[in-house]
C-alpha cells in the first residue's frame, strides 16, 4: 500500500472499484482512473459465463470469553486453552492486569498457551458524550488488538440517562459507529457493534434503526443471541437479516428467574441448551446463510456457586461437541 494511503481510504477506493465493475461493458469507455492509473485491461465479453460461481461453505470457529473469570484472565487464558478452545475474547481490565508492556505480555501468554485473542471487548460508545475523546480511547484499544495479533474491536452503547430515547440518539449513534470504524480500520481492527441488554441498542427494533444510520464499510453487527432473546429478538432470523453485516456471535444461553427468587434480577445467564435460546436453530442459520467466521461462547459468570469457570468452559464445550456436531 503506498506511503500514507490508510486503509479507510483503501476501503473507500475499493467500493469504487467494486461499484464501477457493475457498469456495463462497452468497448472503448473509459473509467474513472485509481491511484492515478486507467483500467488494465480492455473490455470483454463475460456473457459465456452462464453459471454462478457457488458461495463458500459455511465454516465456523469457536472461542470462549474471559468474562466467567472475572478479571483473572492469565488463570482465564490458561484455562480456555487447557479446554481446547483455539481463541479467547479479553476485556479492557487486561489493561490494569497487565501494566507496562501490555500487549508484548498478553500475546507472550497466549503464544505460550497456544490460543489467540479472538476480540476484545473496549467499553461503551456514549451518546451524551464528548465524541473525540471517546474515538481515543477505542483507538488506543485498537492498537492493543493490532498488536497482540487480534481481529476484533467490540463496543456496546451506553442508554442516556433520566430520559427517554429519541430518533436522533439512533441516528448519533449509528455516526459514532461509522466515525470509530473509520478509524479501527486505520489500525488494521474491524468494529463490531455488541447488542446488549440495558443499553441503546437493547431490542431487534434499537438495533435496526442503528444500523440504518451505520455504514457498512466500516462497522457490523456482534450478535449477542441471548442478549438478542431476552430482548424479545428472533436470533436465527437476525442472522438472515445481518447476514452481509454480521462480523461474529457470541453464543449464549439465558433462563427467566421465578418471581419469588428475583432478588431484583428477571434473568440469569447459564451454560449452552441449559436455558432457552433455540442455539440449534441458530447454527442451523448460520450454516443456511454460509456464515464464514467466529463464535465466541460467552458466560458472564458460574451460574453455579458449586463449579468453577474451567468447569462451565467444559460444559459448553462438550454441548457444542455433541449436541451441535462440532468439533472444537
Amino acid at each position: 500500500m503506498p506511503e500514507g494511503y490508510s486503509r479507510r481510504k483503501f476501503i473507500a477506493t475499493m467500493g469504487a472499484v467494486a461499484a464501477s465493475s457493475c457498469l456495463p461493458a462497452v468497448a472503448g469507455a473509459r473509467l474513472p482512473a485509481i491511484f492515478g492509473a486507467e483500467r488494465l485491461y480492455p473490455p470483454m465479453d463475460l456473457s459465456y459465463f452462464d453459471r454462478p460461481i457457488s458461495p463458500a461453505a459455511a465454516e465456523i470457529r469457536f472461542g470462549y470469553s474471559a468474562i466467567t473469570w472475572g478479571g483473572n484472565d492469565r488463570q482465564a487464558i490458561e484455562d480456555i486453552a487447557a479446554v481446547g478452545f483455539p481463541a479467547v475474547q479479553l476485556r479492557s481490565n487486561v489493561l490494569d492486569e497487565f501494566k507496562g508492556d501490555t500487549a508484548g505480555t498478553v500475546r507472550a501468554l497466549l503464544l505460550q498457551n497456544k490460543i489467540k485473542m479472538v476480540a476484545f471487548s473496549s467499553g461503551n460508545l456514549d451518546v451524551e458524550k464528548p465524541e473525540a475523546e471517546q474515538y481515543d480511547e477505542h483507538v488506543a484499544h485498537a492498537k492493543f488488538v493490532r498488536d497482540v495479533g487480534g481481529l476484533y474491536l467490540q463496543v456496546t452503547s451506553a442508554r442516556p440517562k433520566n430520559r427517554a430515547v429519541t430518533s436522533d440518539d439512533y441516528a448519533k449513534f449509528g455516526h459514532m459507529l461509522t466515525e470509530l470504524g473509520k478509524r479501527t480500520a486505520d489500525e488494521g481492527i474491524s468494529l463490531g457493534f455488541h447488542n446488549h441488554m440495558g443499553s441503546l441498542g437493547q431490542g431487534p427494533d434499537e438495533v435496526d434503526k442503528i444500523f440504518d444510520a451505520v455504514d457498512p464499510r466500516y462497522a457490523k453487527l456482534e450478535l449477542d443471541i441471548a442478549h438478542y432473546y431476552q430482548a424479545g429478538g428472533d436470533s436465527a432470523k437476525a442472522i438472515h437479516d445481518y447476514r452481509d453485516r454480521l462480523l461474529f456471535l457470541h453464543l449464549k444461553d439465558v433462563i427467566e428467574i421465578p418471581p419469588g427468587v428475583r432478588g431484583g434480577n428477571t434473568y440469569k445467564w447459564v451454560e449452552l441448551g441449559r436455558g432457552l435460546v433455540d442455539v440449534p436453530g441458530v447454527m442451523a442459520a448460520l450454516q443456511k446463510d454460509n456464515f464464514r467466521g467466529w463464535a465466541v461462547v460467552e458466560l458472564d459468570s458460574v451460574p453455579d456457586p458449586d463449579r468453577t469457570p474451567k468447569e462451565c468452559a467444559e460444559i459448553n464445550k462438550k454441548y457444542v461437541e455433541e449436541k451441535l456436531g462440532y468439533t472444537i
